[in-house]
């Protein structure tokens, strides 16, 4: 009896640790890493470094934002990098036109290639990592035939937009603040976000249920790729250069991060605002942590590339039982 009790309770508190860990490890991972940089780290606790590291990790999260709603429909978005490219090239082209023309063309055009996407997905059932791949070649390809070299933003606007502050707090934390609570209040409280989550859950059972299913994905697709072109739009104001041959390389890979770590799963029918922008913060401060202490940029990438193993498989740990 006892050792059928011991046997039982070891399983039991296995799973409740992945699910601690699952809910709550990606703010423990911040935790960590703020004391680890507050004790290692010189300066780290400077007003301008945190400045600094508010306004690197913004474009992450608006594009991990839309992330988080493809994963959530139990898909996935390869092209946002691009997207953030052909967005910086479409800024910088329609710039002599006004600055907000150009803002406007560039995430039109972002939302573009996200009607692209979400058409591929829910008109011809392309599977969505295909989609997005196809999308992910040719958005760079098309910005670099815009735009085929680094160009430099010289625009009164665009440079308070990229350094501006209200209170000290910079204009690109606020924007990335105001969409992530845009974004949890869509999740939450519209039938939008509840289609999504049932779309996620179960597609089959979504169409029995007489929901537009077709019409959600391309909005999802629609949102994640206007939520990338602001990401880029953002970024060119920060760096106050169009540059689309560098400009979102690799941010899939940091938007899933973000994403998977912040709790929303790779099999859908959930989305977590709170842990994906946790999810982004600890990705920046990973990042910064490597590079203050002299690690080479490469490092990042395998870093990241554990931290989705380990979040994945708490995941499909879970999911077992």
């Amino acid at each position: 009896m006892t050792d059928l009790a011991l046997g039982g309770k070891a399983p039991a508190d296995r799973d409740r640790i992945l699910r601690y860990l699952q809910n709550y490890g990606v703010y423990l991972g911040v935790a960590v890493l703020l004391l680890l940089n507050i004790a290692l780290t010189p300066h780290f606790l400077s007003a301008e470094n945190f400045r600094t590291q508010a306004v690197q990790v913004a474009p992450v999260l608006i594009v991990a934002l839309g992330m988080a709603l493809a994963i959530g429909s139990e898909g996935v978005d390869l092209s946002v990098g691009s997207v953030m490219a052909l967005s910086t090239s479409l800024l910088s082209l329609y710039l002599g036109y006004g600055t907000w023309i150009a803002l406007i063309v560039a995430i039109i055009g972002g939302a573009a290639i996200g009607i692209a996407n979400g058409s591929l997905i829910a008109f011809i059932g392309v599977q969505p990592i295909v989609a997005t791949l196809a999308l992910m070649v040719a958005g760079r390809g098309l910005a670099l035939v815009l735009l085929p070299q680094l160009k430099d933003v010289r625009d009164p606007t665009m440079a308070s937009l990229g350094s501006g502050a209200v209170l000290g707090i910079p204009y690109l934390v606020l924007i990335a603040a105001a969409l992530a609570l845009l974004v949890a209040f869509v999740v939450r409280r519209t039938t939008f976000g509840r289609q999504l989550l049932a779309i996620g859950d179960s597609r089959p059972a979504a169409r029995l249920a007489g929901l537009p299913v077709r019409r959600v994905l391309i909005l999802v697709y629609v949102c994640s790729g206007a939520l990338a072109a602001i990401a880029g739009v953002l970024a060119t104001a920060r760096l106050t250069a169009s540059d689309p041959t560098s400009l979102g390389n690799l941010m899939e890979l940091s938007a899933i991060t973000a994403v998977v770590v912040g709790g929303t799963p790779l099999s859908g029918g959930r989305v977590r605002i709170g842990g994906t922008v946790a999810g982004a913060v600890l990705i920046q401060l990973l990042t910064a942590t490597l590079i203050k202490h002299d690690l080479p940029p490469s490092w990042t990438q395998i870093a990241q590339a554990v931290v989705i193993i380990l979040a994945v498989y708490a995941a499909r740990e879970r999911g077992k039982r």
